[in-house]
């Protein structure tokens, strides 16, 4: 994949947001993927085909609806979807924290190298998500992709966010997403929005504020 032809596939809202160095970075971070997915899956394998929209763009497309968010939380988050390609868009960005929480150690592994290679300003937790976060937050943002329905994913950020003096989350889900926020909202009180996906008419963004049960 070549810078201009990575252009052509970008939305043009986002086409403005990758420059050629960082376009490199998601590069480093596709190469290692393809390398490391040998040995364990990081992504299904009949989406490697698609990998720069399926992946890169798909996650890219969160950072619209938070341009100036600094401190992340991405669970479960395996190949680094959305969480790493969001922390690689920030290298150059004072005071950005990705928190990527992950249970599988050789997973933890390999997102500890692409951090390493890219510069991503990212910690990874090797872990459960019940064990929660240490580090202190002004304002969280807890993001998942591909992870649970939306009831246990405000179940998992209700502990993650323990530290953090506000919050809120945004899910990458596909179009039984309406069915999965009417189950949340008999355990959950909470404000949502819906943005069509960029990347697959399936496909939406869900953002979810204001959350208290």
């Amino acid at each position: 994949m070549e810078y201009e032809q990575f252009l052509q596939l970008l939305p043009p809202s986002l086409q403005q947001n990758v420059s050629r160095e960082t376009f490199l970075k998601h590069v480093q971070h596709h190469q290692l993927l393809l390398k490391w997915q040998k040995s364990i899956q990081l992504v299904s394998h009949s989406t490697l085909k698609e990998y720069w929209v399926r992946h890169v763009i798909d996650s890219l497309q969160v950072e619209l609806l938070y341009p100036k968010q600094l401190q992340w939380a991405d669970i479960g988050s395996g190949g680094g979807f959305p969480g790493l390609t969001l922390a690689i868009q920030n290298v150059q960005t004072a005071d950005f924290q990705m928190h990527l929480v992950e249970s599988n150690a050789r997973k933890c592994a390999f997102l500890q190298e692409v951090a390493r290679i890219t510069g991503a300003p990212t910690t990874v937790h090797n872990q459960r998500i019940e064990g929660g976060l240490s580090a202190q937050f002004e304002h969280l943002v807890v993001s998942a992709r591909a992870l649970a329905e939306v009831h246990t994913l405000l179940g998992y950020a209700e502990i993650l966010v323990r530290t953090a003096a506000s919050y809120e989350c945004v899910f990458l889900k596909s179009e039984s997403v309406k069915d999965e926020l009417t189950q949340a909202l008999q355990w959950w009180k909470f404000d949502y929005d819906i943005t069509p996906s960029l990347t697959d008419p399936r496909g939406c963004i869900v953002r979810i504020g204001n959350i208290r049960r």
